[in-house]
């Protein structure tokens, strides 16, 4: 079945899978919170440091244990309950908000302890990711799984315009330590929806045997022969390391480059939503792999175009629209690319490739926060992240002479269920 772009039956026919409307209402309400937490944690690091370094920093916290425990978390994504997992990782998501709420609202949050409890969750969500991708596929059917893919990451990117422009509310208002205790409210949310899924035994995990490190490796060695899906994670590597930094390094765009403040933080972070938001309803609405690949490739190159307009201009009202340029592209190209892994992955590796996915997804931008807040230093927040945007779209074009060899292995829906050898 196909579907224009004026079409929601995409959309329709993948929230008429019971599991998959109970865990997205869940989850839209989490990731607003998350948000809200996101900018509070951004604000609060800004205001005990006025320090691009320690935005990095602090970013690189949240992003780099992806690098260390994703693989891991992919083998046990394979191996164990899905959902079981994502219940522990939503109770330990909860444990560290309220902690992180205790300290701020009492005054002892210091940035160490910041740093650490940042670090905590970071490692937490780093296992949740895989899990939370692997657990797509069994919560539709085989025909809605591009449709579900491009919803989940539409919700997430709509609470990236609904969050920091609560959250700059709630600062405004009553301070930072608020938006921690809002985001404890909103996992619980997600923990009751979780209890309320019902899944078959067999799809909610697969269970392959041998040594955990083995299993890594043949995941590894899976995504790099594989003549597709490596240069495509390749790709988003690039973006992920030198052009995603960007909303990491926002707070200091905001009251240093544009001297907006806290408001100013809230346009431009939900300006970046929005964008995102567009991009994903447009993705949901296509229902189809067709034509993804070019999407992907086509949403990279926004992505460093947009950055260096953002970069380059001293006018707020400039960089807004740039910052919603940017986070359509930047979403465009991550939906395509994740619904195009999924369709093109074997089944017993699924949640291992996806958490090399989940690495780059959120170890890139960690490496990439921490090098552009340390070169802030010497040359400012605007050339690093120029230089960045330049090297991506370069990176772009070389992929591109070989997106048709490409879009004959990737543009197909439903996993494959192959012998990965």
């Amino acid at each position: 079945m196909a579907y224009g772009l004026a079409d929601f039956g995409a959309i329709r026919s993948a929230f008429g899978n019971r599991n998959f409307a109970i865990y997205t209402a869940g989850s839209a309400v989490t990731l607003v919170g998350l948000w809200v937490q996101r900018l509070g944690v951004g604000w609060l690091t800004w205001e005990m440091t006025y320090s691009g370094f320690w935005l990095g920093a602090v970013a690189f916290a949240d992003l780099f244990p992806a690098v260390v425990v994703g693989p891991f978390a992919g083998v046990l994504a394979d191996r164990l309950d899905r959902l079981r997992l994502a219940l522990i990782c939503q109770g330990l998501s909860l444990l560290q908000t309220l902690v992180l709420f205790v300290l701020t609202w009492s005054g002892l949050i210091e940035i160490v302890s910041l740093l650490i409890l940042t670090a905590f969750l970071g490692a937490v969500r780093a296992v949740y990711m895989p899990v939370r991708l692997s657990l797509v596929p069994s919560l539709v059917k085989a025909d809605d799984v591009p449709a579900a893919v491009a919803i989940s990451s539409l919700i997430f990117n709509l609470a990236r315009f609904v969050g920091p422009a609560l959250a700059g509310l709630v600062i405004t208002v009553w301070g930072v330590a608020p938006t921690f205790a809002l985001y404890a409210v909103t996992v619980i949310a997600l923990l009751f929806a979780l209890t309320q899924l019902r899944l078959e035994r067999g799809a909610a995990a697969i269970g392959p045997g041998g040594g955990m490190l083995a299993e890594i490796a043949e995941g590894v060695r899976y995504t790099i022969r594989h003549p597709a899906i490596g240069p495509l994670l390749l790709l988003m590597l690039t973006i992920s390391v030198l052009a995603r930094p960007m909303g990491e390094l926002l707070p200091g765009f905001a009251d240093v480059v544009f001297a907006r403040g806290a408001g100013g933080l809230a346009w431009l972070t939900s300006a970046v939503g929005l964008g995102a938001v567009a991009g994903g309803v447009w993705l949901a609405k296509r229902g189809s792999t067709a034509g993804l690949l070019t999407i992907a490739l086509i949403g990279g190159g926004g992505c460093a175009i947009s950055l260096l307009l953002f970069t380059g201009t001293a006018l707020f009202w400039v960089a807004v629209p740039a910052a919603a340029i940017f986070g359509g592209a930047m979403v465009s190209s991550a939906i395509a690319t994740q619904t195009l892994i999924l369709g093109a992955v074997d089944d017993a590796v699924r949640g291992r490739v996806l958490s090399l996915y989940g690495v780059i997804f959120r170890g890139g931008p960690a490496v990439g926060s921490l090098v552009m807040g340390a070169l802030s230093g010497p040359f400012g927040l605007r050339w690093p992240l120029a230089v960045g945007g330049l090297l991506c779209l370069v990176a772009t074009v070389l992929l591109w002479r070989r997106r048709r060899r490409m879009a004959v292995l990737l543009e197909r829906v439903g996993p494959r269920r192959t012998k990965t050898g």
